[in-house]
């Protein structure tokens, strides 16, 4: 009996945590519309979120798209179809890479420290200084930062496929010796802009709306210590991880059902 109880408490407790996460949530998005009257305040949050996150973003762009040519191309070549290196490439990154991988490098660099920000934030009592003012923190430092998340990752998903297809075209073209006039064309033909590219920007959107929330869930409702701020950002990346891969499957599996 006390196993079962125990097992009970622990869901009741999880169960807890949802709710108390997802009314988090609905207050986030009723405190958007003061954020979109201030917007100075979110572009000042999209270069601390995103510009920041630029180098990493494109150096890992680059490195995917220089190993994605070469094992496509090794795969392909066995079966003659080494032409289609470029449509490979491109819908891999579009549709797959280029929205996970970002979602992945934006939760681990901007969320955990957006958790950070808040969660010292907290343990130095400037939260609490703000509803003494009759300052509601949610409008006046979450929404910012959240909007500025959403609106960051679909920029840096576009740029990490982008740079990854320019690095695959340099080691299918300058390496590998495929025909660059083929490399281009058969994307041009084979890639869908609503169908591939625009479902690839609907995944980082979602993912951004999931990777932030999640940072400043955990950074606004941290204990109020060191520990508790170290033990807040561990949670942000792997929560906001495997709620982007399990995410990933259900969009995928949404979008690309039918042919």
């Amino acid at each position: 009996m006390d196993r079962i109880a125990a097992l009970g408490a622990r869901i009741l407790a999880v169960l807890r945590g949802w709710g108390h996460a997802s009314l988090f949530f609905l207050d986030l998005l009723r405190a958007l519309p003061q954020a979109l009257r201030r917007f100075d305040l979110t572009v000042v949050q999209m270069h601390a979120i995103g510009n920041r996150s630029l180098v990493i973003i494109l150096a890992s762009g680059l490195a995917v798209g220089f190993v994605l040519a070469l094992q496509m191309y090794y795969a392909l070549v066995k079966y003659g179809a080494a032409e289609s290196l470029g449509l490979v490439v491109n819908l891999s990154l579009v549709r797959e890479l280029g929205p996970v991988v970002t979602a992945l490098l934006f939760a681990g660099r901007a969320g955990t420290s957006l958790t950070a920000e808040i969660g010292l934030m907290k343990a130095g009592e400037q939260i609490a200084a703000l509803e003494l003012m009759a300052i509601d923190p949610r409008a006046r430092v979450l929404a910012p930062r959240f909007l500025a998340g959403v609106l960051s990752m679909p920029l840096l998903a576009i740029l990490f496929s982008a740079i990854g297809i320019l690095g695959a075209w340099v080691v299918a073209v300058g390496l590998i010796g495929i025909d660059a006039g083929n490399f281009w064309s058969i994307q041009q033909s084979g890639v869908d802009a609503w169908r591939d590219v625009g479902n690839g920007v609907a995944k980082s959107f979602v993912f951004g709306i999931l990777c932030t929330a999640v940072a400043l869930y955990q950074g606004y409702e941290t204990e109020a210590t060191p520990e508790g701020v170290a033990y807040a950002t561990t949670r942000t990346v792997v929560t906001s991880s495997l709620a982007v891969l399990g995410m990933d499957f259900i969009l995928t599996a949404l979008m690309f059902s039918t042919p």
